[in-house]
């Protein structure tokens, strides 16, 4: 088996990693590093987050770079603070015993005084976000002119971020580099055209199949209605006590939402998102890392470059459009070869896009029963009873007490004891979950299916029989006098109806759009809203009319009866 002495790099670096433990070098790194080690090949390395492709550029870079230049000879770009901070840490764990060699972080959110001044100390290494870099050179304060080595570390979140000109901007201003070193989980064709542009034949290295889930990472799903999402997610929570997780959102408003009625229920959570000031943002991170959260919540963009060992579950409060999102999600647990899982929890009409990631990604997901009251409270009784059993008694004087307990305790029995204790414990759950209702979203057979569906036609205009698939199982048809002609597109059209009902996509089902008129089937529990939401408000000049299309044009009444 190879170690890292074999792969040929400085003694003083072995030195580092057999003091951190590491024996055997990861696929990305025994792959990478006898590349990385010439300094004058170009390389382009895929593989998934947590997979420890900072040693594999870390090392390399350390080995090439001359202490003895005081001045910028290797640029790392990453798209977060976290993840630079983080890449700086194992760095500088690395360099421990070579002397002379300084690294720095420069990021938004801080002083850039303070990172000018450690600039212009003498650096060899900069490990940097776009942004805050951009500036740095705008105002002359960095000089790459005698860049040697850029990395590209997580490309494709700089690109999913917006990063893509700020990324080339870079890498024009770096004209005297010998090599570029792109590191990313997934293959974009964005990060395809940048590399074609900048890079002269990459060496290119795969670890597993693009796009292919990390392996570690169990992926399930629980299928529910829209209105039991958040229970669903409670129900989760309670289900699995020793949790240690992030549970990932939207948008930030559903972030902040869950985060306070989570937290006025109980869970240690605390959510992390845009609006969030940067000392905020470290404050959370840093209890979320020393475990005082149980429960991160947190949207994408917020979460990006986040890197915390020990991640047990990753939850899709909402499944995302991209499936390169979900690939970089859930590789926020099962890293560093530990076990972790994926929870995905769906609406029945996005089963469409577990397919989706099923097949690009080429993992499988296990369809779930979402657990019932006595399931949670059964499952937290044996975790409690773990924790009882495993009780380190050792220290402290509880021998000075247990004459005292005995005489308490003389005249009831060991079993009235554990059941008192199971109370105090357990009366909040008991009491919660006493009549708990089935959350689950139970398939109707294969006659119901065709029978609701015309004896089985898939004709989009048939609108005869697709009303009657609606009142079958719970959808109504809107209709609206907006359509394509009033410059929408289905997705435009889309977004523009929910932001003005204030509803959820997961309560829609099928839109069909026309010249001047469109048609949308809704939930009928949300139908009424919509309409008021909508009907009688004016668009570029129009008066909207919305009612319901199977009701002779009927509106609700002011009570929003129909």
């Amino acid at each position: 088996m190879t170690t890292f002495e074999g792969l040929g790099i400085d003694a003083r670096l072995i030195q580092a990693t057999d003091e951190l433990g590491y024996v055997n070098p990861t696929p990305i790194q025994e792959q990478a590093i006898p590349v990385l080690l010439s300094g004058t090949k170009d390389f382009i390395g895929l593989a998934q987050t947590g997979t420890g492709k900072t040693a594999a550029f870390g090392l390399p870079l350390l080995h090439i770079i001359d202490a003895a230049a005081k001045h910028p000879q290797a640029l790392v770009v990453c798209p977060t603070r976290e993840l630079c901070l983080q890449i700086v840490k194992e760095i500088e764990l690395f360099k421990k015993y070579i002397k002379g060699v300084s690294v720095v972080a420069v990021y938004g959110g801080t002083s850039i005084g303070l990172q000018i001044r450690d600039l212009k100390k003498g650096v060899q290494i900069v490990v940097a976000t776009p942004g805050r870099l951009i500036d740095l050179i705008e105002r002359k304060a960095i000089n790459l002119e005698q860049i040697e080595y850029v990395v590209l570390d997580e490309a494709d979140e700089m690109l999913n971020m917006g990063f893509q000109d700020d990324i080339e901007f870079i890498l024009k201003n770096t004209p005297q580099r010998e090599s570029t070193w792109l590191f990313s989980a997934t293959m974009p064709p964005e990060i395809r055209k940048v590399s074609k542009r900048y890079m002269k034949d990459p060496v290119e290295v795969t670890v597993g199949k693009v796009n292919t889930a990390n392996k570690s990472i169990d992926h399930q799903y629980y299928v529910t209605s829209a209105q039991h999402r958040y229970q669903t997610l409670k129900r989760i929570i309670d289900f699995n006590p020793g949790i240690y997780g992030i549970i990932f959102t939207r948008t930030k408003v559903d972030a902040q939402e869950i985060s306070e009625r989570l937290t006025r229920e109980g869970y240690d959570i605390d959510a992390l998102h845009g609006d969030l000031t940067q000392v905020q943002r470290d404050k959370v991170m840093g209890q979320f890392r020393d475990k005082s959260l149980q429960l991160l919540i947190a949207t994408d963009v917020a979460a990006r470059g986040i890197d915390v060992q020990g991640i047990t579950h990753v939850i899709n409060y909402e499944l995302p459009d991209d499936v390169e999102v979900y690939t970089h999600r859930s590789g926020r647990t099962g890293r560093a070869g530990n076990q972790g899982i994926s929870i995905a929890i769906v609406h029945s009409k996005e089963m469409y896009k577990l397919k989706q990631i099923e097949r690009i990604n080429n993992s499988k997901f296990h369809k779930l029963d979402i657990p019932s009251g006595k399931d949670v409270c059964r499952k937290q009784f044996f975790h409690f009873m773990d924790k009882l059993l495993s009780a380190d008694i050792s220290h402290g004087d509880y021998e000075t007490y247990v004459p005292m307990l005995a005489e308490k305790f003389a005249d009831v029995s060991k079993e009235e004891v554990l059941k008192r204790v199971a109370a105090m414990e357990f009366d909040r759950f008991l009491k919660y979950y006493e009549n708990a209702e089935d959350l689950n979203v139970r398939e109707r057979g294969k006659n119901e299916q065709r029978d609701s569906r015309g004896n089985g036609r898939r004709d989009g205009g048939a609108y005869e029989s697709r009303r009657d698939r609606g009142g079958s199982n719970g959808y109504s048809r809107l209709f609206v006098n907006l359509g394509t002609k009033d410059g929408f597109y289905k997705a435009s059209f889309l977004q523009f109806i929910l932001d003005m009902s204030d509803l959820k996509k997961e309560v829609l089902g099928r839109i069909d759009m026309k010249d001047m008129n469109s048609w949308v089937e809704i939930e009928k529990g949300a139908a009424n809203q919509m309409i008021r939401a909508l009907d009688g408000k004016n668009y570029k000049g129009r008066r909207i009319r919305m009612n319901d299309a199977d009701s002779g044009g009927r509106r609700p009444n002011k009570r929003g009866e129909a």
